[in-house]
């Protein structure tokens, strides 16, 4: 493929580009590789992942490529407010397109920069967490998770990942209703929080009465131990215990070092190893 006749063909076909956006570049998120970039005006030195070749910070491009759709984001820097959107045009490449917005809106004569912030934080708040729990989301799973691969990536540590899943909730509904079920939830979940290392991991509802826990510079058999402690705590949990329904859960571990994965890959292989948990008897771990 000819990437200087493709950028060549997107700005004849998009006439006035360089007076909407500032760069525009052509990468491959997959192999995380830049293919061409042009840049119309000079873009915020802190915008790392722009200026790097490897792409080793950046999931927009991922997620566009992934979901089949253009993907936007406003990202706040130091100096400055840029608008990004990720476009796929070919199979696996994406069309990512950059603009800094920092002078172009005044909110009530107030300070832009700081006034974005604020809304960038409170929007990230709603987005990205789970109403029930509080715990983080399953579109933040699909923002954050393919970052920390690359991290892994680049920094050669393990990452593992705990697929969770609740047994039997659905019994827990159908006898006691959804508040309590709801409350085995919230319970859980709590649980979770507190079993992963602070500014290190992170746990998100994926849905429903499942969950997945990201476990950074962490080998298969850290999870393990890890998962196997949750899986007892949970049963210890004392939420309810008797003899026609316990409190327990299955979980799935996989693990990657080096390995160019996607996001939606791991938690596949995860999901499956739940699923031969649950299949196994359930109130384990498989790996």
């Amino acid at each position: 493929m000819d990437t200087n006749k493709t950028l060549a063909e997107i700005e004849k076909k998009l006439q006035g580009l360089n007076k909407l956006y500032d760069a525009l570049r052509i990468v491959d998120p997959v192999n995380q590789k830049l293919i061409e970039r042009i840049e119309y005006a000079s873009i915020d030195k802190d915008c790392v992942y722009w200026h790097n070749e490897l792409l080793s910070d950046d999931a927009l491009a991922l997620r566009a490529y992934e979901d089949k759709k253009c993907c936007v984001r406003l990202e706040q820097l130091s100096a400055s407010t840029l608008l990004i959107t990720a476009l796929p045009i070919d199979n696996s490449l994406i069309l990512e397109m950059v603009k800094n917005v920092s002078d172009a809106i005044v909110l009530d004569g107030c300070d832009f920069q700081m006034d974005c912030q604020q809304l960038r934080e409170e929007y990230d708040n709603l987005a990205f967490q789970d109403e029930l729990t509080g715990l983080f989301n399953r579109r933040y799973v699909g923002d954050c998770l393919q970052k920390d691969i690359s991290t892994t990536i680049y920094k050669h540590q393990p990452l593992s990942i705990i697929f969770l899943d609740i047994d039997n909730l659905k019994e827990i509904n159908d006898k006691y209703g959804h508040g309590f079920g709801d409350k085995v939830l919230i319970e859980v979940a709590n649980l979770l929080q507190r079993s992963i290392r602070e500014n290190n991991d992170w746990v998100a509802r994926y849905g429903g009465d499942e969950f997945l826990i990201c476990l950074n510079n962490a080998s298969g058999e850290d999870a393990f131990e890890i998962a196997e402690r949750i899986r007892t705590e949970i049963v210890a949990l004392g939420i309810l215990q008797n003899e026609s329904i316990k409190t327990s859960a299955s979980l799935g571990i996989c693990t990657t070092r080096s390995k160019k994965v996607l996001a939606s890959e791991l938690i596949s292989l995860a999901d499956s190893k739940m699923y031969q948990a649950k299949r196994n008897g359930k109130n384990q771990t498989a790996r």
